[in-house]
């Protein structure tokens, strides 16, 4: 597989599994999200935590918006789940939130 942005993508897996082995597992999401914020802070990552996105449709924006967990680096978006395994449902909504994001 390759990686558009390797280097700082192995920086956020890096400090995703600091979090989870110091958290281990059974939390909800915004414990790992609090603890992630917690890491990117002290290694000086850039991120900003619920990024606020419009989504256009037909040419208007639709009242609801949605956030993205994590914008690092101000051009990769990370979404926490915090389950057992990954379901087509969690890589569909990644796919949207790059869409909307662009």
């Amino acid at each position: 597989m390759s990686l558009i942005y390797k280097q700082e993508s192995y920086k956020i897996i890096g400090k995703c599994f600091d979090a989870h082995n110091n958290l281990g597992a059974g939390f909800l999401e915004i414990v790992y999200k609090d603890a992630l914020e917690y890491e990117f802070k002290k290694s000086n990552i850039p991120f900003e935590r619920e990024k606020e996105y419009t989504v256009n449709y037909d040419g208007i924006i639709l009242p609801h918006k949605f956030y993205a967990d994590f914008v690092i680096f101000d051009k990769i978006i990370l979404e926490i789940k915090a389950v057992s395994e990954i379901h087509p449902k969690f890589i569909a909504q990644a796919i949207n939130y790059l869409k909307v994001s662009e």
